[in-house]
């Protein structure tokens, strides 16, 4: 299974960014009673935005529902380039990360914290996000660096049980490099999961880029922070770990008394290409 979708990441975060209904002035006021009067009748009363729309105009002027259509387009072409980014990034981190520390006793596995290791995910996100102007370099840096630190925890903190089956009674002085029963990511548990929720991933990407007067970031970060949430748990309940080569030795082998016997101190030969 692939990294999360760029195309869901970015669809769900503008849908919930268009529910908010912000409108791209709030507290907007006409400057003074003949405002209308600078305008053609065909210019003060234009069709408004669509709902899905992800800014609303603070008045039907043509111009004004003209430039909310223009900055959410700028917009929306924003959060699809991000979005690919952050999959992107993930994809390229899956496929260069390892696990290298699983202890197997008889059958069991036991990947232990630290175990998985990959390169940092904030400089792959960067690699492929929007950087084309100031701002987008400054939004950007702040979404990448917190997803960086956030997936690092996250992954650090991966552990749970590896099954080898043959394990149990192997035939012989050791057992050779055998893979595991393929497993769900998601049986595996992290405390540093924490750092991936919601709120804490907003707060972690309003902090990065240290201005909060900045245009639309507060919003900006929360619904994607939000619509990450509902696909990073996809993510972990669709990829799989297999393909990690156990073996270890059989120190109660002794043939004829003894055929078989259980792997002690076990161990994995570390590669990549492990969570597919």
């Amino acid at each position: 299974m692939p990294a999360p979708q760029a195309s869901l990441l970015a669809q769900q975060t503008k849908t919930l960014f268009a529910a908010k209904q912000k409108e791209l002035q709030e507290g907007y006021e006409e400057p003074t009673e003949q405002f209308d009067d600078a305008f053609a009748i065909t210019e003060q009363i234009a069709v408004p935005n669509a709902p899905t729309n992800l800014l609303r105009e603070v008045s039907l002027n043509k111009y004004h529902v003209d430039a909310a259509k223009d900055i959410s387009d700028k917009l929306e072409a924003y959060i699809d380039g991000v979005s690919k980014g952050i999959c992107g990034g993930i994809d390229n981190w899956m496929k260069m990360t390892m696990i290298t520390t699983v202890i197997i006793n008889g059958p069991v596995g036991m990947l232990t914290p630290g175990g998985v290791v990959g390169p940092p995910l904030g400089p792959l996100i960067l690699a492929g996000s929007p950087m084309a102007t100031p701002m987008e370099m400054k939004y950007t840096n702040a979404i990448a660096n917190a997803f960086g630190a956030a997936w690092q925890s996250w992954s650090a903190g991966l552990m749970g049980q590896l099954m080898y089956p043959a394990f149990a009674a192997f035939p012989g002085p050791m057992a050779p490099p055998t893979p595991n029963i393929p497993v769900p990511l998601v049986t595996l548990s992290s405390p540093g999961e924490s750092m991936l929720s919601p709120s804490t991933l907003a707060k972690q990407m309003e902090g990065n880029l240290g201005d909060p007067e900045a245009a639309h970031a507060e919003i900006l970060f929360e619904c994607l922070a939000k619509a990450f949430g509902t696909v990073f748990q996809t993510f972990k309940a669709s990829t799989m770990v297999t393909g990690v080569m156990g073996f270890g030795p059989i120190p109660t082998f002794v043939p004829p008394f003894v055929p078989v016997g259980p792997v002690v101190a076990g161990a994995v030969i570390p590669k990549p290409g492990v969570l597919v």
